[in-house]
């Protein structure tokens, strides 16, 4: 595997991904970003360590986090993004990460990459307006990868804060406000959890009305597209 450090960090030319290891602080990159404004932005800022082999992932901001960028131009020329989604939902243990690139271009995707990408596969969508954008909020991950209890991007656990990005895409469910949204990701901890549990469970938290609308919309949205 090659691994290349970009001229910003003293960090060794060691293979950054040892073990799912990502040295604290710094950001894996995949060397397809090299010589763009994301990555000048970011060398300013991070040490940049450039890895072969990422495969779909873009940035590792720490060894358990994989993040896939989605630029206008990615998204304007076709639906080839989910293909990449697919692969990094089965990146097994990975925190599975979606930067979407959002104007009014592609406002259009939106909605497909809300059910399928977050809804569908599980991943969190976070939006940016531009790669200046994402490279603050690349930044943002990587510093708060190192203080406990602090960082909105790990798997959330009971009685934590739930992602806003998150909570709206629950919201999609039909007559289903944010309160209720709420309280299902705190009982279940995760869209794809919500997805699988039963009419039963569901009206524990929700009631009997809204549990039917869940299931629908869920046995909708996840059957496969002739």
């Amino acid at each position: 595997m090659n691994t290349s450090v970009s001229s910003a960090s003293q960090i060794p030319s060691t293979p950054a991904h040892d073990s799912g290891r990502v040295p604290p602080g710094s950001l894996v990159v995949n060397p397809k970003w090299k010589r763009t404004e994301l990555i000048k932005i970011l060398q300013e800022k991070l040490p940049l360590i450039f890895e072969d082999g990422l495969g779909v992932v873009d940035f590792h901001p720490s060894g358990d986090v994989a993040v896939i960028y989605l630029p206008e131009t990615d998204l304007v020329a076709g639906t080839a993004y989910r293909r990449k989604l697919v692969k990094l939902h089965k990146a097994g243990k990975m925190r599975g990460i979606i930067l979407m690139e959002r104007t009014p271009m592609t406002e259009q995707y939106l909605s497909d990459i809300q059910t399928f990408g977050v809804i569908n596969l599980g991943l969190v969508l976070l939006f940016v307006a531009s790669q200046t954008e994402a490279a603050s909020l690349l930044i943002q991950m990587v510093n708060e990868q190192y203080k406990p209890q602090s960082n909105p991007f790990r798997v959330m656990r009971r009685g934590q804060s739930v992602d806003a990005s998150v909570q709206a895409t629950v919201q999609l469910i039909p007559k289903l406000g944010a309160v209720k949204a709420n309280a299902l990701l705190q009982r279940f901890g995760s869209i794809e959890a919500i997805a699988r549990a039963s009419p039963e469970e569901l009206t524990e938290v929700v009631g009997k009305s809204s549990a039917n609308n869940i299931r629908t919309f869920f046995e909708f949205n996840t059957k496969p597209k002739r």
